[in-house]
């Protein structure tokens, strides 16, 4: 009886309140942060144990160094090994790193070398033109800005460096886009094309055509489809083997670009483009 009666009298707990009477707002619990998959951070440490000093490294000697078990060590290189980002001489049984670290790095310089030759031009073609120019790479279905040099005027397009932005509505999505095959031109229109104005186009059908009229005259335009009040023009830039790897574009507020100022701003940029790619080994006579 006297444990029931302790229940039935049990004080309840009382809800907290702030000063002035009111009842607290209960406060929602953080969201953990994300946390890293520990076998990725392995596999990236595992990758960073090679050197120029220590081109071969066996199992033994890597589970040292990373504090791990022989066999998570094992795993690991054999995974890497099918990717092709490890090898293992068959004679040491030891590992190195594959070619595939290679082709990925040559990705990274090939876009450390355009940035570095098309500099100067895009320096040339800003004092000759007073407008914002910039240097773009596609990555997927976007445009990544890699270098930028802003107009001195003060209303001008920006584009920060490493700002993404959709290659199908932008004058220098589309002037790369124009030169890829079939299958990245169809992941870049093959989704949800959203507009960013209301003047972007996302009919396939118009993007594609415009694609035609790109490789055409050898450049693109593109009229607040991308930004409001702004007016682009871009061209594709080639590498020494013929591929369209980047574009130089120029931008500016639409009542400073008219079509006469276009006219004149669109062999400026194509040139700097040719010029550009001539530097990184493009012969326009062979097409190599």
């Amino acid at each position: 009886m006297a444990d029931k009666m302790a229940t039935l009298t049990k004080p309840k707990t009382a809800t907290p309140r702030k000063a002035g009477g009111e009842k607290a707002v209960p406060v929602k619990p953080k969201r953990p942060e994300p946390t890293r998959l520990s076998s990725v951070a392995m596999a990236v440490r595992l990758l960073k144990s090679f050197s120029e000093g220590e081109a071969e490294i066996g199992v033994t000697s890597l589970s040292r160094r990373l504090g791990v078990a022989k066999s998570t060590v094992y795993r690991l290189a054999s995974t890497l090994v099918s990717e092709g980002l490890l090898e293992q001489n068959p004679e040491t049984e030891k590992y190195r790193l594959g070619m595939s670290l290679f082709g990925l790095g040559a990705l990274v310089r090939q876009r450390m070398n355009v940035a570095t030759d098309a500099r100067p031009f895009l320096f040339h073609l800003r004092e000759a033109t007073g407008e914002t120019v910039h240097l773009a790479i596609l990555e997927g279905p976007d445009i990544v800005f890699v270098l930028n040099l802003e107009s001195n005027h003060a209303i001008r397009m920006r584009a920060d460096l490493g700002a993404r932005k959709p290659a199908f509505c932008t004058a220098e999505g589309r002037a790369m886009l124009a030169f890829q095959s079939p299958d990245v031109v169809n992941d870049a229109l093959g989704h949800r094309l959203v507009p960013r104005t209301p003047k972007t186009i996302i009919d396939p059908q118009q993007i594609r055509a415009a694609l035609e009229e790109v490789r055409a005259r050898g450049y693109a335009t593109e009229d607040e489809q991308s930004e409001l009040g702004m007016r682009s023009v871009a061209a594709p830039i080639r590498n020494a083997n013929g591929r369209v790897v980047a574009a130089i574009g120029l931008a500016g507020p639409m009542q400073r670009i008219s079509d006469e100022a276009l006219a004149s701003f669109a062999p400026l940029v194509a040139d700097a483009a040719r010029t550009i790619s001539a530097r990184l080994g493009y012969n326009s006579l062979t097409g190599s």
